[in-house]
Order: structure tokens, then C-alpha cells, then sequence
């Protein structure tokens, strides 16, 4: 499984600004990528699905916050709009804003939102929801993008803005 080059090209953009975080942030957005494309084998939505992928948590390190829907999705409509694919923009947005929507996101415009949100979930996971996803396709997708303690950094940041903010302790969350 190569890597996608536009993951490739949109996160080498940020890799100072990722930091030691770069290669566990890059892994789960090709994973995440992947599943989509297990999903969904469309040649129509591959584009929105990488471009998504890479930037749909990135707010975490480029406005240093827990809360990091809205940055990520300036962040990717930005790079969107410089590079001439506007009319994509809205489409990656509801696909990083509802990517964490704990139940179904119905909508018949835009069908890569829900496949989107499936994709995260099984990564996010550890692939304990697959979405009918076979476990050995999942497996391969972990062996070649191996974790590299994703989900540890996710829990101490999740702990982290919870001392800071009980009273809104996962705003990235939407029912």
C-alpha cells in the first residue's frame, strides 16, 4: 500500500508544525484514507477523501488546541481555494466537521461524509467497529501504517483539556 501523494504533499507542508507527532498523524490519515476506499471504491471521491484525510485532525497542532474542528477546516478550505478546487471546499468541510458524529450523518449530497465518518471510527477504534470491513483488510491496513502510539497521544490530549475544560471535555464530538 503506497502512500498517497497528496497526503504525502499536504502533511510534508506541516511536518515541522507536527513535529515527533508527524509519522503517527501521517499513518492514521492514510489509514483513515484507506478505509474510505475500502468503503467506497468510487475514483470520484479519491480526492476529497485524501485531501480530508489529511487535514481533518491537523488543528491539533496548527492552532494547539483540543477543540480543532473549526482550524482544521480553515486550514484545509485555505489550501482548497490556493489551489483552485473551491468547489470542493464544503464537501471536506462537512467531512471534518461530522468525521467524529457518534451516530449516522444522512445527507443524499454528499455520501463521502458518511463513509468519512465510518473510516475514522474504525481507526479511531482500533478497529473494534469495521463497517463490515474484513479484519485481515484492516489488519494489512495497521501493518502498513503501524499506529506508533496514536490513540495513547489522543487519550493524554483528551485528559489534558478535560483537567483544563470539565465542563466541555471532547468538543469535537456531535451526535
Amino acid at each position: 500500500m503506497r502512500p498517497h501523494p497528496l497526503i504525502e504533499e499536504i502533511l510534508g507542508v506541516y511536518r515541522a508544525r507536527l513535529g515527533k507527532d508527524y509519522d503517527r498523524y501521517r499513518n492514521h490519515a492514510h489509514r483513515v484514507y484507506l478505509a474510505c476506499r475500502l468503503l467506497d471504491a468510487d475514483p470520484a471521491r479519491e480526492r476529497q477523501y485524501a485531501i480530508a484525510a489529511a487535514f481533518h485532525d491537523i488543528g491539533i497542532w496548527t492552532a494547539g488546541t483540543f477543540d480543532y474542528l473549526p482550524p482544521s477546516v480553515r486550514e484545509s478550505r485555505s489550501y482548497l481555494l490556493e489551489r483552485g478546487l473551491g468547489a470542493l471546499a464544503d464537501e471536506v468541510e462537512a467531512m471534518i466537521l461530522w468525521h467524529h458524529k457518534v451516530s449516522r450523518y444522512q445527507t443524499v449530497r454528499w455520501p463521502s461524509v458518511e463513509i468519512f465518518r465510518r473510516a475514522d471510527w474504525i481507526d479511531v477504534s482500533l478497529q473494534l467497529k469495521t463497517f463490515g470491513i474484513p479484519k485481515p483488510a484492516l489488519a494489512a491496513l495497521v501493518k502498513a501504517y503501524p499506529l506508533l502510539g496514536f490513540h495513547g497521544f489522543l487519550v493524554r490530549r483528551a485528559l489534558r483539556h478535560f483537567l483544563r475544560h470539565p465542563l466541555h471535555p471532547l468538543p469535537m464530538f456531535r451526535r
